[in-house]
């Protein structure tokens, strides 16, 4: 039980990292900006093409795994690490752009291999806790990461928050040699079109719209969170950091209640969910007008942010696993692949929102996508049903 607790920790340590390195451009948007004389929307837009890269990356990486997983993740690991460590170099814009594809090509990749180091060590009780967990790693990032990599930014230059994080990856690098089981293989795989297969499934493709749709509505919003608060609610820059800390600690909240839902009523109790989720959403607008009322509800989107993900990521390993087995690997990408589709569409929308209505208008590009997520988790319970019945 000891070598599974540490094992545990050094899995949810490598999303932390992997958080921290891809949410902390929303926390050093403005310096970023002002660091490569570009306006916060093309800052804004390293958001859509590490999503997008991520999303088209992972699923050719996951699907060509064919040896050692262990081998497999310790190289992903260090391009990782050499990625952030070229963004502390970045003399230009464009440079700092193929610092940031190179940590996204891999990064998915590192989150497939983790799901699936979490389904060999954990007993089958503790599958929900763990992979819950995996994803609250990136929470944690925004609770403690992008506060902290905030601060630094504003305290000593963006460049030493980079330089935090490639610590951060190379003390992970060290946890993994120690700890990870070294003989973790590949069960045979078939080709690339056999395991592409899973997506003709509409348990599959109806998940991964929702997923894609989820992420999304939160993401219109999300990549404009300190503008928001900085600009629409005219908060002190001294108080930032303190409101990104909160705001982390409610998607932390959101990660672990993920978890009780995927255990207690799973898919089911999501329809309710993303019906409340549309309306703080459309009320964003209106509510950004007063400090205080903007603030709660912005803080109460956090809370629902990712409560989709253990449910989700529970039903798609357990239609693999059933049906699809030569697929596994992939199917424990797809949760990460079409978060970050929705993240780079969300983000996108969110530039095009900022562009034409204003700021203050995010929250309904939002809940656009939010009403489509609503719309394919009704119809993904109606044929989980189907398939029961």
């Amino acid at each position: 039980m000891k070598e599974f607790r540490i094992q545990s920790f050094v899995l949810i340590l490598i999303s932390f990292v992997l958080g921290f390195s891809e949410f902390i451009i929303i926390g050093i948007l403005d310096d970023l900006a002002k660091e490569f004389s570009v306006n916060v929307a093309t800052v804004g837009y390293l958001v859509t093409i590490f999503a997008m890269v991520y999303a088209i990356s992972t699923p050719i990486i996951t699907s060509t795994l064919k040896h050692n997983l262990y081998h497999a993740m310790l190289v992903l690991a260090i391009i990782f690490t050499f990625g952030n460590a070229l963004t502390i170099f970045a003399p230009n814009y464009a440079v700092l752009v193929i610092s940031r594809i190179i940590v996204a090509i891999v990064s998915g990749a590192l989150v497939s291999l983790s799901l699936t180091f979490a389904t060999v060590i954990a007993p089958i009780q503790k599958r929900a806790w763990l992979v819950s967990w995996i994803f609250s790693g990136f929470s944690v990032a925004s609770v403690f990461g992008v506060p902290l990599g905030t601060w630094i930014s504003t305290t000593f230059g963006w460049r030493i928050t980079f330089i935090t994080i490639t610590i951060f990856s190379l003390l992970t690098i060290f946890l993994i040699i120690k700890t990870l089981p070294h003989n973790l293989v590949q069960q045979k795989q078939g080709n690339i079109l056999q395991q592409f297969i899973i997506f003709k499934d509409p348990r599959i493709y109806l998940g991964v719209v929702l997923q894609t749709c989820s992420l999304a509505g939160i993401y219109v919003f999300y990549t404009y969170l300190r503008p928001i608060f900085s600009k629409s609610l005219n908060f002190d820059p001294s108080l930032i950091t303190i409101l990104l800390t909160v705001y982390g600690v409610m998607s932390l909240i959101s990660n672990q209640a993920s978890g009780k839902i995927a255990d207690y009523k799973g898919l089911k109790a999501m329809p309710t969910l993303y019906a409340i989720e549309f309306v703080l959403l459309g009320a964003m607008p209106l509510l950004l007008a007063n400090t205080w009322l903007g603030t709660i509800n912005i803080m109460l989107v956090g809370a629902f942010m990712y409560l989709i993900n253990s449910p989700l990521q529970l039903h798609i390993m357990g239609v693999a696993e059933r049906d699809y087995p030569q697929s596994l690997v992939l199917a424990s990408s797809l949760n990460s692949i079409f978060s970050n589709l929705g993240i780079s569409l969300g983000s996108a929308a969110g530039g095009l929102v900022v562009a034409n209505l204003g700021l203050n208008s995010v929250g309904l590009g939002g809940s656009v996508f939010i009403a489509f997520a609503l719309i394919a988790t009704i119809m993904l319970n109606k044929v989980n049903a189907a398939q029961k019945a």
